[in-house]
């Protein structure tokens, strides 16, 4: 395990981060007309997928359905004010499914009707005009220099490794996600590997983005014994990787508010991008994993080499690949 620091690249990779997004806004102006994937804007910032969100967040102030909401509402209001087209024609360019679609939407935003404003042209209350950095859910209101005091980062070095893990769906409901590392304890524990091995949490999805029903949550343990998966689990092998990684001690909140630094804060100033790979939130107290009123935790955050090193090397840059040998869908 090393720390490392490249205090010279810090500007260049901020003023990189924001390029990116900012090619990422002229594109979705380019294109307010029709529904537009993530993996295309995605594309279009060369950023992974799984941390995609996060990021235009940490750069722009908004998250990417608010802003995206916020400029079709903007520009249907342009054509509104300056232009003859009909409610339904303005929501149809503005990318809205219908004409009451548009509406409810552009109410919910304006506190007006689009035709009220139509007709005078003014706004009586936007509620999309809000704090642009509002506080996560469970975020601590702490300055910048206290989460970077707070919150030091380091980077290391995880080798390659074998891993078995059980998949929980509608991850937001709490008791699945505690039941699925009971179970996973007890194997491991049977199988005589738990003491040596790693246990931790891997998010496949963006919490911020994914519908709580589909939001999906891995409970996994990384072990250099070998071991045979029971039946509703999996097995993966996770490549060798570089992370950046934060020691948390306390509650959901100080967990929450450690993740909003790591991307917010420390990664877009930082000289690196994130991989494409889950982050991981590693129990550094393995016997006292179910309590969770208290966590102890390596929170993980996946890198890829610093751009000025990595724009020294040819050709195109290829995706880190999880090798999967089962993918059942688990219900714990």
């Amino acid at each position: 395990m090393s720390t490392e620091s490249v205090p010279s690249a810090k500007t260049r990779a901020n003023s990189e981060y924001a390029k990116r997004i900012d090619r990422v806004i002229d594109y979705l102006r380019a294109n307010l007309h029709r529904p537009v994937k993530l993996a295309e804007l995605a594309h279009v910032a060369c950023f992974s997928e799984f941390h995609f969100h996060r990021i235009f967040a940490a750069v722009s102030g908004e998250t990417l359905n608010n802003f995206t909401n916020r400029l079709r509402l903007e520009k249907a209001a342009r054509l509104l004010r300056y232009s003859d087209q009909s409610l339904t024609d303005i929501a149809l360019d503005c990318g809205f499914s219908s004409s009451a679609t548009f509406s409810r939407a552009f109410r919910a935003g304006y506190d007006t009707s689009p035709s009220q404003f139509r007709k005078s042209g003014k706004i009586k209350k936007s509620k999309i005009c809000k704090e642009l950095f509002p506080e996560d859910e469970y975020g601590l209101p702490m300055s910048a220099e206290e989460k970077k005091a707070a919150f030091p980062v380091r980077l290391i070095d995880i080798p390659e490794r074998q891993v078995a893990y059980i998949r929980v769906t509608n991850a937001f409901e709490m008791d699945r996600v505690l039941t699925a590392l009971k179970t996973l304890i007890e194997w491991a524990t049977s199988q005589a590997i738990f003491s040596q091995g790693i246990l931790f949490g891997m998010t496949v999805d963006d919490p911020h983005v994914t519908p709580k029903r589909l939001y999906r949550y891995e409970v996994c343990l990384a072990s250099s014994l070998p071991f045979e998966c029971m039946e509703g689990m999996s097995k993966l092998k996770m490549p060798a990787m570089r992370y950046a990684v934060i020691n948390v001690s306390g509650d959901i909140n100080k967990v929450a508010t450690a993740w909003d630094y790591l991307y917010r804060d420390w990664l877009v100033n930082s000289a690196y991008e994130p991989e494409h790979a889950p982050a991981l939130e590693i129990f550094v107290d393995k016997e006292s994993a179910t309590d969770w009123s208290h966590f102890e935790l390596e929170l993980c955050l996946p890198l890829r080499k610093p751009a000025e090193i990595r724009s020294l090397h040819s050709g195109s840059r290829k995706s880190v690949r999880i090798e999967k040998k089962y993918d059942k869908r688990v219900t714990a």
